[in-house]
């Protein structure tokens, strides 16, 4: 950002009520987590002066306000999949910088689970064959079989294994185990995923995330209203965001993910080198997700992530903590999961993670994290570097 332009901090951050949920509304999901999120910054509504929503439909932001008594003079409603939240984070802090906006609250609520249960259908549980769309479904490009090819191709052109790919949601669970808040703690073995049912070949069911009920919420604001809050601000240092393609047959290549783009514009913003990352937050509706990920961030060369998350180097006392709270494979998955990932770093950054928290070389807390949410499939991409100081 230039200089020249206010900076921006994470002032408050919350989970709702995560897991399984029958008995919450989506709305009841945002408001809670909105109230938390409100104490958590010290801050009076009053100083709300912006909202981004998505996934209730076209008139998210507008449903959002209206139930939690807001009148936001800016607004936003960006909808690009599971990266939405990390491109919202984007653009709600370039409002705050250039005066658009003082405070702006980010909020996601979503009974995913509870819908499938009872036979419902809500507008973020599948994606409709329209448009270009039409003339690939028919053909059973399901979300989970466009990243199954995808995993086989990056197997047959790198070597990447069944055994890596399993690793990626046992490190996961083995994250999870440390977390309160996750819907699945117990340990997993690389046998046990490769012994799962198979959903989508190379995919089994372990493979794939969990399915959730939750809700979360991030308060943004601009640098003076920072005196003001109850807890250590998170700056955000930097952004990116990369759109690719929305069918198969625009993808140019099965091995990659748009964060190669989101990622190197993030790092160039922020002033700093994958290298100087302390922790890595990273959407992984799959494992092969976090897996290519991690290769187009630059954190490992193309064709190496299989050898790099092995050997616990995603762990919590790794080389590189990945998805600290056992991510969307162990701890929650309530559908658009990006935004999960940015409270998670937050609280990795402040320091309130408990027995999951990271400490590095001489027990110091983090002082770099990335959050890199990724959309359809690896259609969008969003990535933000926060940062304590």
């Amino acid at each position: 950002m230039p200089s020249s332009h206010r900076k921006v901090a994470v002032v408050g951050i919350s989970l709702a009520d995560c897991g399984r949920i029958d008995e919450a509304t989506p709305y009841a999901l945002h408001a809670q987590a909105a109230r938390r999120a409100l104490a958590d910054s010290g801050l009076d509504r009053s100083v709300v002066d912006g909202l981004a929503s998505a996934g209730l439909g076209t008139l998210a932001p507008v449903e959002v306000a209206e139930y939690l008594g807001l009148k936001p003079t800016w607004v936003d409603s960006t909808a690009v999949g599971g990266s939405t939240w990390e491109v919202m984070a984007a653009h709600a802090a370039d409002a705050i910088a250039a005066g658009h906006a003082n405070a702006v609250l980010l909020v996601y609520g979503s009974t995913a689970r509870a819908d499938i249960k009872a036979g419902r259908r809500t507008s973020n549980l599948s994606f409709g064959a329209r448009g270009p769309l039409q003339f690939e479904v028919p053909y059973g490009h399901s979300l989970i079989a466009k990243y199954a090819m995808a995993a086989r191709r990056h197997m047959h052109e790198y070597g990447t294994t069944l055994e890596q790919l399993a690793e990626v949601a046992v490190q996961a669970r083995a994250n999870a185990a440390a977390n309160p808040d996750a819907m699945f703690r117990e340990p997993i073995t690389v046998d046990d995923v490769m012994s799962g049912p198979v959903i989508a070949d190379p995919f089994t069911k372990l493979h794939c995330c969990i399915r959730s009920d939750g809700g979360c919420a991030v308060l943004l604001a601009a640098e003076e209203y920072v005196p003001d809050t109850a807890k250590e601000p998170v700056w955000i240092l930097g952004t990116g965001e990369h759109v690719s393609h929305t069918t198969m047959s625009e993808w140019d290549d099965f091995t990659a993910s748009p964060a190669a783009v989101s990622g190197r514009l993030a790092f160039e913003r922020a002033g700093v080198r994958p290298a100087d990352i302390d922790i890595a937050e990273i959407y992984d509706a799959f494992t092969y997700m976090t897996l290519v990920t991690l290769e187009d961030l630059g954190f490992c060369a193309k064709g190496e992530g299989g050898a790099f998350v092995e050997k616990g180097r995603t762990g919590l006392t790794g080389e590189l903590p990945v998805n600290t709270d056992g991510g969307g494979l162990s701890a929650c998955h309530p559908g658009m999961r990006g935004l999960f990932l940015l409270v998670e770093a937050v609280r990795q950054l402040r320091g309130e993670a408990g027995g999951r928290q990271v400490r590095r070389a001489g027990g110091r807390l983090p002082e770099l994290a990335v959050a890199s949410g990724t959309g359809g499939w690896f259609c969008s991409s969003g990535t933000v570097v926060l940062g304590r100081g």
